[in-house]
C-alpha cells in the first residue's frame, strides 16, 4: 500500500534527500504536501515533479509568487506557519517527515501525533525542548517516531527483535572540523572553516552544531527520551570515520553496532519504510578500503557545549529548552560574523544561568522560556 508522505523542510538537506528516496519508490511512497521556509523557487520545482495536494510557505511574503507558479495546478497553496502547524493533521496523511530547522518544528510535531500520524523525526530540537510532553502525547495517540537521525537510527536498528533491557548506548560522533584544533586555534576560526564538515553533507545550523558538539548533546537529550534512558545510559565515543553510526551495550556485556557509509539516504529511508527494508542503489561498504577506524573520547573543555546539554537535561524541567533557544541565536549570531566560535558556548551559558526556571513545564511554558531565552541571549551578545 503506498504511504502518503508530508515533509516539513522539503527543501532542506534532509527534505532534499527524502525527496530522491521516494523518487526511487514511487510505488511505495506519495507526496501528499511540502513545506518550506524561504527557498520558494526550489519548492516549486518540487511541487511541479511530486505534485503534492497541498505545498505551503512559511514566509508569507513569498505566498503570491509561489500561488502565481502553481496556478495551472491542481495544488493548494498555503502560507505561513499556522498553516504548516495545520496541514499535518490533513486526514490522507499516513507519516509526517519533521526535517524542519530547530524550535519551529515543535508545533506541528504536537499537532501531527494528535492527529495520529506517524512520525519520522529529523527535528531533534523537538525532543530536546519538550521531549517528556512529545514522548507522553506519542504514547497517549499510540504514535509511533521513527528516528531520521543516523545515530539514533542505527540505535533503533540495533534494538530490532531485542527485548532485553540496554547496559548503556554508545553514540558516536565524527568530532567536527575542529576535532584536533587547540583553544587557542578556536579562539580564530571562521564560519566558512566550520561549515566544511569532514564527512557529512547538512544544512548550515546543524554543521555548526556539529562543529561545536551541540549537535551530539542534543542527539544525547533525544536518546534519552526516545529509548527511556537515563543520562549516564549515554556515552559519546569520537569515531573521525563515521563507519558506525552509534551501538549500543546490553546487560550480558555484547555490544550490537549499525554499520555504514555516511549516507543520509538510508536512515531516511529506514524510517519510511519501517518495517521493511527497502532495496537501494547506495554506495556499499566495502571493508577491504577500511584502513582503520577510531574511538576518542570527547574534550568538554574545548566543547564545552556537550558538558550543557548533559547539565541540561539532569537539571529537566525547561532547561533543555532554554539550552536549545540560546543556541539557535548564537549560531545565527556566528554565521552572521557577529560572535567568534567560543563566545557561542559563553553566552549559551549565561543564559542558562539567567533564564527563569520551570520545573514542571507546560507548553504554555516551553513557549514562554523560548521567547525569553532567546531575548537574554540576544541582549548578552
Amino acid at each position: 500500500m503506498t504511504r502518503k508522505i508530508a515533509i516539513l523542510g522539503s527543501t532542506g538537506s534532509i527534505g532534499t534527500q527524502a525527496l530522491e528516496v521516494i523518487r526511487e519508490h514511487k510505488e511505495r511512497f506519495e507526496i501528499y504536501a511540502l513545506t518550506a521556509n524561504n527557498q520558494v523557487e526550489l519548492l516549486i520545482r518540487q511541487a511541479r515533479e511530486f505534485m503534492p495536494e497541498v505545498v505551503v510557505i512559511a514566509n508569507e511574503e513569498k505566498y503570491e509568487y509561489l500561488k502565481e507558479a502553481l496556478k495551472e495546478l491542481p495544488i493548494k497553496v498555503w502560507a505561513g506557519n499556522d498553516s504548516i502547524a495545520q496541514v499535518v493533521t490533513s486526514e490522507p496523511i499516513d507519516i509526517v517527515l519533521t526535517a524542519m530547522v530547530g524550535y519551529s518544528g515543535l508545533l506541528p510535531t504536537i499537532n501531527a501525533i494528535k492527529s495520529g500520524k506517524a512520525i519520522a523525526l529529523a527535528n531533534k530540537e523537538t525532543l530536546v525542548v519538550a521531549g517528556e510532553l512529545i514522548t507522553s502525547l506519542a504514547i497517549e495517540n499510540r504514535v509511533p517516531i521513527l528516528p531520521v537521525d543516523s545515530e539514533h537510527s542505527a540505535i533503533f536498528q540495533c534494538l530490532n527483535g531485542e527485548n532485553s533491557p540496554i547496559e548503556k548506548i554508545f553514540l558516536t560522533a565524527s568530532g567536527g572540523p575542529f576535532r584536533n584544533h587547540t583553544k587557542d586555534q578556536l579562539q580564530k576560526v571562521t564560519k566558512n572553516e566550520a561549515l566544511k564538515h569532514p564527512n557529512w553533507d547538512m544544512g548550515a545550523k546543524v554543521t555548526i552544531d556539529s562543529a561545536s558538539m551541540m549537535n551530539k548533546g542534543f542527539e544525547m537529550i533525544e536518546a534519552k527520551w526516545l529509548f527511556d534512558l537515563e543520562p549516564s545510559q549515554v556515552e559519546v565515543v569520537v569515531h573521525p570515520q563515521s563507519i558506525i553510526h552509534s551501538m549500543v551495550q546490553f546487560e550480558d556485556s555484547s555490544v550490537i553496532a549499525q554499520l555504514g557509509l555516511p549516507d543520509m539516504r538510508l536512515p531516511i529511508q529506514y524510517a519510511l519504510s519501517y518495517p521493511d527494508r527497502l532495496k537501494s542503489n547506495f554506495k556499499r561498504l566495502d571493508f577491504f578500503k577500511l584502513q582503520t577506524m577510531t574511538f576518542e573520547k570527547p574534550d568538554t573543555d574545548r566543547f564545552r557545549n556537550l558538558e550543557f546539554a548533559f547539565e541540561a537535561i539532569r537539571t529537566k524541567g525547561n532547561m533543555p529548552c532554554i539550552l536549545n533557544a540560546a543556541n539557535e541565536i548564537v549560531v545565527a549570531s556566528f554565521l552572521r560574523d557577529e560572535i567568534g566560535f567560543l563566545q557561542m558556548s559563553d553566552i549559551i551559558e549565561l543564559t542558562m544561568q539567567k533564564t527563569t526556571f520551570v520545573k514542571e513545564p507546560t507548553y504554555e511554558d516551553y513557549v514562554r522560556t523560548d521567547i525569553e531565552a532567546r531575548c537574554i541571549a540576544r541582549e548578552l551578545i
